[in-house]
């Protein structure tokens, strides 16, 4: 053959997520590759009609066809494969990514039409296995490759390169990208090794050059991108080096990086010091997102799972980043973890949320393959689903229906605290009814499992919050409907209060007629205001849908007493 033709294919979560990986084994087959193969990338999502995938990769008519595999992704990419092979019988299949590379036996005795696995990193052994396709060469010192020899399978250990890989970043990578979520490597592998993970089996943290991250996040930055995501596992674990990437950010800011664009960060919180701290104080407001994994706030868990943390240094730091409110904080937390029983969960959740962050996520254990957890079951003990994602479904510290209990709760938390359009209602309810955090989300949760589709309009939503929170003891209706109101005008830019809200009074038309006669007051051209009277306070509340909060999202409120 005079070309050998070669697709990279991943499937992503979402249309809104752009993915990395092919892209970082293209620049790999453009290094180490020789010249007489092409190579084009192919992304889809696990949403769309995986016929639709198919025809893309089919009517390039490749020889070979990588893809990238995930827990998210491995049971539509398997489909995906099957459907592609009904048409090219004769295409090599090639598979690798996080779940394929610890099972890559699993995979090459139960998936007949998987002629390769790539188990690790992938850009070099991608490059060098092309090579041999094309050459019909000896396979079998190419790292990190796994295939049949007649009838034995070969395996290699995943391989973890020495060498700074390529660029991912390149003309048709751009053009791909198209406004979408972009994401930055800027090292490889974790300082930590938890038991849940599979980061801390990329021996230690090799970081890239200083020079190549920061253009590198300008090229993004200039993209057309709204978010980058910056996939370094641990980001603060060289400290000089985090400041420097942070100053670097801050310095450009509004200049070579455009107003507007957020750089989100994974971050260990006991690892941030003052000189860190005043730094991101001086941070524009919404340039920086901070995603801290707490795991859990009980000691024998995290020491059950190695992870070393120091809590009250943690707590403390992430109360000093939230009092600043230019950073958006989202802080996780997972069920599911050794030790963490119901009551022992509750806690890590009541502290959690006490921190005031701007998302709690409520996360599940997965038992990923070639984690510790899966690979030892007599010192973590627990029941989990066997098709991916591989979600922990029962432990010897919480029961099945416990875990069913919490992920009510998710739901709760997801659509109340996450979604940012509850949060006023929440501080006045919490106050007032004498429940914590856990136990109003897990009731709550209960309460909408057996009543509320999981489709609903908002206004809807809004009905059945207003009716559950009145009922609670200490709940005064006309307070909560009051604070009710501020969230929604604080949050939806309609301006117009759902039915359950809505008071129809002549006060309010007269009063936004004294607003327009004030010249302070008056709305501006163009702008949709919303506005409502709040009974509890005696004054009209107002917000102009101009300019949200970078970091809360929110519209600013107003409020005007009568004098």
């Amino acid at each position: 053959m005079d070309k050998l033709k070669t697709v990279i294919c991943v499937l992503n979560s979402k249309y809104i997520h752009s993915s990395l990986a092919p892209w970082c084994l293209l620049a790999g087959i453009e290094r180490w590759g020789r010249d007489d193969i092409t190579a084009q990338v192919v992304e889809g999502t696990i949403n769309e009609r995986l016929d639709d995938v198919a025809q893309r990769i089919i009517e390039r008519q490749p020889h070979i066809i990588g893809f990238c595999c995930y827990i998210w992704n491995i049971t539509a990419t398997i489909k995906l494969i099957n459907l592609i092979k009904e048409r090219l019988p004769d295409t090599v299949i090639i598979m690798g990514g996080p779940e394929v590379s610890y099972n890559a036996d699993e995979i090459l005795d139960r998936q007949p039409l998987i002629d390769y696995v790539i188990s690790g990193e992938g850009e070099k052994p991608l490059a060098l296995l092309l090579n041999a396709i094309l050459q019909n060469s000896d396979k079998s010192s190419i790292p990190g490759l796994c295939y049949r020899n007649e009838d034995r399978i070969i395996i290699s250990r995943p391989y973890i390169s020495q060498e700074e890989p390529p660029s991912p970043y390149n003309d048709k990578y751009f053009d791909m990208l198209k406004g979408r979520i972009s994401y930055l490597e800027t090292s490889r592998g974790c300082p930590y090794s938890c038991a849940f993970c599979l980061s801390g089996r990329c021996e230690s943290v090799r970081f890239y050059d200083l020079n190549r991250a920061k253009n590198e996040l300008l090229m993004l930055a200039n993209s057309g991108t709204r978010t980058v995501k910056l996939v370094d596992r641990t980001f603060n674990i060289n400290k000089k080096r985090a400041v420097e990437l942070f100053r670097f950010i801050i310095d450009n800011y509004g200049e070579k990086i455009p107003e507007g664009i957020c750089f989100h960060f994974e971050i260990a919180g006991d690892l941030l010091d003052f000189e860190t701290i005043a730094l991101l104080k001086t941070a524009p407001a919404g340039a920086i997102q901070l995603e801290i994994g707490l795991q859990s706030f009980n000691e024998k868990t995290l020491s059950a799972i190695h992870r070393s943390t120091d809590t009250e240094l943690l707590k403390s730091n992430i109360k000093n980043i939230v009092e600043c409110g230019n950073i958006h904080v989202h802080i996780d937390l997972i069920a599911g973890l050794p030790y963490e029983d119901s009551a022992s969960f509750a806690n890590s959740f009541d502290v959690a949320y006490s921190l005031k962050p701007n998302m709690l996520q409520l996360g599940f254990l997965k038992l990923l393959h070639g984690s510790e957890m899966r690979d030892n079951p007599s010192e973590f003990p627990c029941q989990y689903d066997e098709q991916p994602p591989y979600e922990v479904s029962e432990t010897p510290w919480l029961t099945t229906e416990d875990i069913g209990s919490m992920h009510k709760t998710e739901d709760a938390v997801e659509r109340l605290f996450n979604s940012g359009r509850f949060c006023l209602t929440l501080d006045y309810v919490l106050e007032s009814c004498g429940l914590t955090p856990f136990e109003l989300f897990r009731r709550f949760g209960e309460f909408c499992a057996d009543k509320v589709p999981q489709k609903i309009s908002l206004d809807e939503y809004t009905k059945v919050v207003f009716s559950y929170f009145s009922r609670l003891s200490n709940i005064d209706a006309p307070v909560l409907r009051d604070v009710m109101v501020c969230d929604r005008l604080s949050t939806n830019s309609s301006g117009i209060l759902p039915e359950v809200l809505d008071v129809k009074d002549k006060a309010l038309k007269a009063a936004l007629k004294e607003l327009k006669k004030n010249p302070a007051t008056c709305p501006i051209k163009g702008i949709k205001r919303g506005a409502a009277l709040l009974y509890t306070q005696a004054c009209i509340v107002y917000a102009d849908y101009l300019d949200k909060d970078p970091v809360t999202g929110r519209y600013m409120l107003n409020k005007i007493f009568p004098t």
